[in-house]
């Protein structure tokens, strides 16, 4: 067991947990932030992609206890006040998600890279987004939130 203290969607936490305690299960169960789901297990879907110091990362194969001292951002960090986040946003109006699985982990992976790169092009986005997996889009609604978001068109 080991106690961790870290800032997760802007508010301090601080728990003792096992430490074999993965980070998804830390952030579902014990937080009860439910917004980012397991898809895969063992990280390739990327449908539990997480910000951690502001890189994503797979909170299926991270441990909680490697989180001690960080910022970790959730999809349920995202919006502030109320207001969705216009990552959020543009997935929605541009119909970037279908069962919902894998959108928190898109739009983490997508906020990550719009951080890093405000204007990426579509052959960077594809590249990007590589390691999110979705079984129900096609990705074309997926790249179009990305570039709508980067260029700040949102209706909502």
């Amino acid at each position: 067991m080991k106690t961790i203290y870290l800032r997760v969607n802007g508010r301090d936490v601080h728990r003792t947990v096992p430490d074999n305690r993965l980070l998804i299960d830390f952030l579902r169960n014990d937080l009860h932030l439910t917004g980012t789901k397991e898809g895969c297990s063992v990280g390739v879907c990327g449908a539990c992609t997480v910000l951690v110091g502001g890189q994503p990362v797979s909170a299926c194969l991270t441990l909680a206890v490697m989180t001690d001292g960080t910022e970790v951002l959730t999809i349920e960090g995202l919006a502030e006040s109320g207001r969705l986040h216009p990552l959020q946003r543009t997935f929605i109006e541009s119909g970037g998600f279908q069962c919902g699985i894998c959108t928190p982990g898109q739009i983490m992976a997508a906020k990550a890279l719009l951080d890093e790169n405000p204007q990426p092009s579509k052959e960077e986005i594809q590249r990007w987004m590589m390691g999110n997996l979705c079984r129900c889009t096609g990705y074309y609604k997926i790249i179009e939130a990305i570039q709508a978001a980067a260029l700040g068109k949102s209706n909502l």
